[in-house]
């Protein structure tokens, strides 16, 4: 049997090499497929675990979820199947099951913040708009991830989002039952979503919070909540409200907050309804378009559940009660509570009664209560403010990009500053103009500069920059631009994002004449090319061996040019043909 930890062979047709990573239930390699001759990777459940019918269930549920989806986003699955393998406790052999998967020459997320890099904000909404084009299209198939987190999202070196790691996935049919038994409350913890935290009924928003706090963590560079125990971060899910990301990060816009904040709602009614609308919302921003997305609000977050404490009353200690899950109010003079609050009322009943009798008695017949006409159009308020036979004043104009142009935004006096007026007093109001107008600019031409010296360019000009390296077919020097979007001589407006298309460059073919046709495949696709082999009979060479190529090694192509390999047929004599002796003439004639 062979060693489930070395380089071998499994399946009949996967030669397994390299470990590529070890999680919590299983190992991928780096693999073969020798039939196919392209590289795999293949996931194996740990020999450890293999005995344990819930992760063998687990395990298979994962190859059936991801098998069932097609998208570029999403780690395709190519083969499943079982092995034999030793049972680390001294028992029979037990059958070990393996995924075969697409390979990805790419990093997770995890290990890019890890390195503690710096991610730019539009970069991170990028990202997050690919993870959710993927779940978008899982949801649509009827399958929910319930595990996104940045381990879980791998970027390849072109920069595409593939995402990874259905093991814990589930129909939504399944995913509908509530699961109350212990330990079945699954997902990471710092990713995981309310009703998961609650083992309650899971849907496809739960995927749409956990992207929440995976773009939270892209932006910040920490996830939204953070604790000393999983049960603890749990906990502050269920219960606190997260701070908005520019709480850490200053320099970022109100459009990104309310973008992450609507997909961190505890509530499953106020957070985005698919994956397909927090991804829209995203598209928008970047676009340079209003989000649908209502705007944070400025005012400290207080946790879910806890009152504002009442202006005058003693600070009670607000301690977490173990157990229970819910919040107490700890007074230590709990006994004096109730007196203290009826004292406190009494008091501002004698204190109303002085400041109001006085004011009712002295009121005079013909003054008039002052109308409130905030929030109202300006026609409107000077409709309302005339029939109470009051005038209106000055009408000033304010910029204000949340309320409506037209808006009355405030009154002077108002209701609270003064309750009674003189008949034909003067009510001055301050409207809003709506937005103020966004400056604009010309988009420079920057086409066949360097990336570097297009960039500055750019943002000095006061545009976002988003590189884009095209791979296909290019013969401009690496680095070079290619396009823009919006395309040079547009107007925009100052801090729209501009799309820079970078050249690859060229790509030399590297010399694979005498190796095996796997090993030469290998060594060309990786290089960026396209492979067709042809058979060639006229080669006396071992069969199997690359014989030529076309275009020939060493020149230089376009990365994804196709490249034909001559493979060797050749197959020795094995002798003289039965019945005629070696060297006889066989038409009569001598030599």
């Amino acid at each position: 049997m062979a060693d489930p930890t070395g380089p071998h062979r499994i399946g009949g047709r996967y030669e397994i090499g390299e470990l590529l990573g070890r999680g919590g239930m299983a190992e991928v390699r780096k693999g073969t497929d020798i039939r196919l001759g392209r590289t795999v990777a293949v996931k194996r459940l740990r020999t450890d675990l293999a005995s344990d019918a819930t992760f063998q269930a687990r395990f298979r549920r994962e190859a059936q979820s991801a098998a069932s989806l097609n998208h570029p986003a999403i780690v395709s699955v190519y083969d499943t199947g079982e092995e034999l393998a030793e049972d680390s406790a001294g028992g029979p052999p037990v059958a070990q099951p393996y995924i075969v998967m697409e390979y990805v020459a790419g990093r997770t997320l995890r290990d890019i913040l890890r390195e503690g890099r710096k991610i730019l904000p539009e970069r991170a909404l990028e990202i997050a708009s690919g993870t959710l084009g993927a779940l978008d299209y899982s949801h649509r198939a009827g399958i929910i991830h319930r595990d996104i987190k940045p381990a879980n999202v791998m970027l390849t070196p072109a920069g595409d989002v593939k995402v990874m790691d259905f093991g814990i996935a589930r129909a939504v049919s399944d995913a509908q039952n509530t699961m109350t038994q212990t330990a079945a409350v699954v997902g990471t913890a710092q990713y995981l979503s309310p009703e998961q935290a609650r083992g309650e009924t899971v849907d496809s928003r739960s995927d749409v919070y956990s992207t929440g706090c995976l773009l939270f963590e892209l932006l910040t560079g920490r996830p939204p909540f953070i604790g000393d125990s999983p049960v603890a971060v749990a906990y502050q899910h269920v219960r606190e409200q997260a701070q908005p990301p520019s709480t850490f990060d200053a320099d970022l816009p109100p459009e990104v907050d309310a973008i992450v904040m609507k997909a961190l709602a505890k509530r499953l009614e106020d957070r985005y309804q698919s994956a397909a609308a927090m991804k829209e919302d995203i598209d928008r921003f970047l676009a340079g378009r209003p989000v649908q997305a209502p705007l944070v609000s400025s005012e400290p977050v207080l946790p879910v559940g806890v009152p504002p404490l009442v202006p005058g009353m003693e600070t009670a200690t607000t301690s977490v009660v173990p157990g229970t899950g819910e919040w107490a109010a700890v007074d230590r003079k709990r006994r004096f509570g109730p007196i203290t609050l009826l004292i406190v009322l009494l008091l501002a009943v004698i204190a109303g009664a002085i400041f109001f009798i006085p004011k009712l008695i002295s009121q005079a017949p013909e003054q008039t209560s002052t109308p409130s006409v905030v929030t109202l159009t300006e026609k409107q308020a000077e409709a309302k403010i005339t029939k109470a036979g009051l005038t209106v004043g000055e009408v000033s104009q304010h910029s204000d990009a949340t309320i409506a142009k037209g808006t009355v935004i405030s009154q002077d006096p108002s209701p609270t500053d003064k309750q009674f007026v003189d008949p034909g007093s003067t009510i001055n109001l301050v409207v809003s103009s709506g937005p103020a107008p966004t400056p604009q600019v010309a988009v420079p031409n920057v086409v066949g500069q360097d990336q570097d010296d297009a960039k500055a360019q750019l943002v000095a000009d006061q545009l976002k920059v988003v590189l884009k390296t095209v791979p296909q077919a290019s013969t401009e020097d690496a680095g070079t631009v290619l396009s823009t979007k919006p395309a040079p001589g547009a107007t925009v407006d100052i801090n729209t994002t501009v799309t820079v298309r970078v050249s690859a460059g060229p790509q030399e073919v590297p010399d694979v004449t005498n190796r095996t046709q796997a090993a030469a495949t290998q060594i060309l696709e990786a290089a960026g090319f396209k492979v067709v082999p042809q058979d060639d009979d006229t080669s006396t060479k071992p069969a199997g061996t690359v014989t030529y190529m076309t275009p020939p090694a060493n020149s230089t192509q376009n990365r994804g040019t196709t490249i034909f390999i001559g493979i060797s047929t050749y197959m020795p004599p094995s002798g003289p043909p039965t019945g005629t002796p070696t060297g006889t003439p066989t038409d009569g004639i001598s030599p």
